[in-house]
């Protein structure tokens, strides 16, 4: 594949994703979700590859999906149709979790929307403390998706997913470390050369432990993901995607001003 939004190189046993589409903030769409699971798919078949890192350039990790494209969208007349970027997103993250490999996701600047699964996805995240996670879809009269849901549910329980989905306030750096979302905290500028250095211990590793630990840790948590999203995620995002608060809430988004809820 030709990959237009990630750089994909290979250093020292070390598979390094970057996503690289700046003038969108790293914005998750179809486009960036199909290179995603191709350079997954690569680096688990890659015998030379021993752990990926999944990490981005400029100052947002990802800014999650592009809403100004389905304000356009509204604003035409037209339909809202969320359903493939849920799945291609949500098989990202399922591969990373399926994954023999170890994980790494480095994460610096603000983290959205699907941006949050993606960087859920890993194994390990290594974050900087500048990283804001913004899981902000009520405030446009969605629910979570990407699977982002389940990821966080199994992470750090229902309760708290709940206020986080039902509020969408942002998590800075310091609380997702105290939620226990984050593997190691450290700086923006040391961020890189601490991802590397716990990469390179993985690497000179038990490979065949890690892979078991993976697939038991994969059985017992996530084995009925895929169905989850298919059945569960994507039907619920279509209804909230169809509804009048949907269109109000990214109206509202764009023109900078309070959304007004209707309930419909």
């Amino acid at each position: 594949m030709n990959l237009e939004k990630l750089i994909y190189t290979v250093e020292d046993s070390i598979g390094i994703v970057t996503m690289n589409y700046l003038k969108n903030l790293n914005a998750i769409d179809e486009q960036m979700a199909d290179e995603l699971m191709y350079v997954v798919d690569a680096a688990e078949k890659d015998l030379n590859v021993k752990v990926l890192v999944i990490k981005s350039a400029g100052k947002a990790f990802s800014a999650g999906g592009d809403i100004g494209y389905f304000y356009k969208l509204i604003q035409a007349g037209g339909e809202v149709n969320m359903d493939g970027l849920i799945a291609k997103v949500g098989v990202v993250a399922d591969g990373m979790k399926r994954m023999s490999k170890m994980v790494i996701t480095s994460v610096a600047g603000a983290v959205a929307g699907a941006g949050v699964s993606l960087a859920l996805g890993g194994d390990f995240m290594i974050c900087a403390d500048n990283a804001k996670f913004i899981l902000a879809f009520v405030n446009l009269g969605l629910v979570p998706d990407t699977g982002a849901t389940y990821l966080l549910s199994k992470a750090i329980g229902v309760p708290r997913t709940i206020e986080l989905a039902a509020t969408g306030r942002p998590v800075l750096a310091e609380e997702a470390k105290e939620l226990g979302l984050i593997y190691k905290l450290t700086t923006v500028e040391e961020l890189d050369e601490v991802t590397m250095k716990f990469a390179k211990k993985l690497a000179a590793g038990p490979l065949i432990s890690y892979k078991n630990i993976k697939k038991q840790i994969y059985d017992a948590n996530y084995a009925d993901y895929k169905k989850w999203l298919d059945e569960t995620e994507i039907p619920t995002q279509r209804e909230c995607a169809a509804s009048v608060d949907f269109q109000e809430g990214c109206k509202a988004f764009m023109e900078k001003r309070k959304a007004i809820f209707k309930g419909n």
